[in-house]
């Protein structure tokens, strides 16, 4: 199969036109890159995405964190362990929720994360190098718009299922196993 002129592949009825596959090589090399920028600074591409995320936030709970970082709260809670523990983030318990610890990003955790940022950043000015400045302009906001459609899926289980082609789930019964609606 040939691409036409815009570089874009013809799509044939019941036939992907790749992109999936596509987002999935371009996922592993951008990781495999990103891990190569941010190791001389001690970072792994998880922490750089929680102190990054901590950065816009005022204070965030562990439980958030995971959430968001898509990481499960066990994993978070080591990772902060080990940020805190290097000083880049600070736990402090929430007044208002005795079981609750907020999460802040340190002084020590800024200079590192801005020291990760001029790292991704040239990989990213890399990245995108070949496009044009209209395409870098648009990548953004349709990456956006690609992450709204599936976090739609993840929402909307019947929404899920015209996709899939499965009939759509409805609440789990007691045996952990999914049940169908009638």
């Amino acid at each position: 199969m040939s691409p036409d002129d815009d570089g874009a592949l013809p799509v044939s009825a019941g036939r992907p036109a790749g992109v999936c596959y596509l987002i999935g090589r371009l996922h592993h090399a951008l990781g495999r890159r990103m891990r190569d920028a941010l190791a001389p600074l001690g970072l792994s591409v998880a922490q750089y995405t929680v102190l990054s995320f901590l950065e816009g936030q005022v204070q965030i709970s562990n439980a958030q964190l995971a959430e968001r970082s898509l990481v499960s709260p066990q994993s978070a809670n080591e990772m902060v362990k080990t940020m805190e523990a290097r000083g880049w983030v600070s736990r402090q318990p929430d007044p208002g929720h005795g079981r609750v610890v907020r999460l802040g990003l340190t002084a020590a955790g800024r200079a590192q994360l801005a020291q990760a940022h001029v790292r991704i950043s040239r990989l990213e000015a890399h990245m995108l190098g070949r496009l044009s400045e209209t395409q870098r302009g648009a990548l953004p906001k349709t990456l956006r718009e690609v992450l709204h459609a599936l976090s739609a899926m993840i929402i909307d289980p019947v929404l899920a299922a015209e996709v899939s082609g499965d009939e759509p789930f409805t609440e789990r019964k007691k045996t952990g196993k999914p049940a169908r609606k009638a």
